[in-house]
């Protein structure tokens, strides 16, 4: 199944298109454009090879200030000017060091994404965000600036663990459970008994995904409104993620970090937790996460007042209120504001233990 749709931006319309043996047409040019690449992608592809081409380790560490100084000064040595073009082929990592450079760059250069694994093909490869840790702050640099266009090659996916298809389908239900229409009940009938998708059907997957995620970008292109729905589990996965030492991945983090949101919220007066779609989403994410090597052991190595701290620290909240996504009593998310105090830390520390407790190794 192959898939084309426009995102509408206000800096820019772009294009993106699921598609498959894109990589075997001559889709990819990259004798004519300055080729960033994931290092493990390239060993795994070296047909990826290129000229001008910039190869960077994709970890936790490479997404800063200084990989990004490093792109620009890689881009200006091997002669790109402000015409020039850059593609980006890696997961979410490489789309944020590649969109905050192609952005300043000579004030701007165009680019095309490639991403490489399924996260980036469901989730992040669209909205046109970079986030770039600064020091011990995560995500706390960045802006707004889309790609020319986005081509995604569902074969990338032949090569990814078996944690990183997990790690993409939690971002994926967590889009389509965000949509109050049908996009949530379609996403759970395209999947199979243990949560994961079959190969037939994972272009469906990234595509519906994808076009769910449109409708909050495009009513909310920065992050003032109702796409802020999309960082339900973020707020707990970035701490689950900077609190395990990065052991657990982003995707696999915002899953747990869902699944804490949702204990937590059953802690409050206005929980829908009750909901029977709730129930749903919270079958879906036990079973589809318990098919996580070692989860269970990197989540009892974490400290819970580590935790705690990592959480305090996330950019979202404000001075007095912590701010976090749950259900509402229609079983719908909603942004809600908690006083910073002893109760809430009671009730943090026993969600994390319940959670743990599903995941816990015998």
């Amino acid at each position: 199944m192959s898939a084309s749709f426009e995102i509408h931006s206000s800096s820019k319309n772009y294009q993106v298109e699921v598609l498959t043996n894109l990589l075997k047409e001559k889709r990819y040019r990259p004798d004519q454009s300055f080729v960033l690449v994931d290092q493990l992608v390239l060993d795994l592809y070296p047909y990826l090879n290129a000229q001008n081409l910039i190869a960077i380790t994709s970890v936790e560490e490479s997404k800063s200030l200084e990989t990004v100084a490093f792109v620009i000064e890689q881009l200006r040595a091997k002669g790109a000017n402000r015409n020039s073009h850059l593609i980006a082929v890696g997961g979410g990592i490489i789309q944020d060091i590649a969109t905050f450079s192609a952005s300043v760059f000579m004030r701007g250069i165009s680019w095309t994404y490639y991403p490489t694994t399924l996260l980036a093909m469901v989730d992040s490869c669209v909205g046109g965000k970079s986030s770039i840790n600064v020091g011990k702050y995560k995500n706390i640099a960045g802006n707004f600036y889309p790609p020319e266009n986005i081509l995604i090659e569902t074969d990338f996916c032949n090569t990814l663990a078996h944690a990183e298809m997990i790690a993409g389908l939690s971002e994926a239900v967590k889009i389509c459970f965000a949509n109050q229409g049908a996009a949530f009940h379609e996403y759970l009938r395209l999947t199979e008994t243990d949560g994961l998708v079959t190969k037939e059907k994972l272009s469906q997957v990234i595509s519906l995904s994808l076009l769910t995620k449109k409708n909050f970008i495009e009513e909310d292109e920065f992050d003032q409104g109702i796409r802020l729905l999309l960082n339900f589990g973020h707020t707990f996965g970035h701490a689950i993620e900077a609190a395990g030492h990065f052991s657990i991945t982003h995707g696999v983090a915002v899953g747990v970090g869902m699944q804490m949101a949702l204990h937590i919220s059953t802690q409050l007066e206005s929980s829908g937790c009750s909901h029977p779609r709730v129930q749903m989403l919270s079958h879906y994410l036990s079973v589809l996460l318990r098919g996580v090597p070692s989860l269970g052991k990197h989540l009892s190595a974490i400290s819970g007042q580590l935790l705690f701290d990592k959480f305090q620290s996330d950019k979202k909240h404000t001075t007095d209120k912590y701010v976090i996504i749950v259900p509402d009593r229609n079983g719908y998310l909603e942004r809600i504001y908690i006083n910073k105090d002893d109760d809430f830390e009671k009730i943090f520390f026993n969600s994390f233990e319940k959670i743990k407790g599903l995941y816990e190794v015998q």
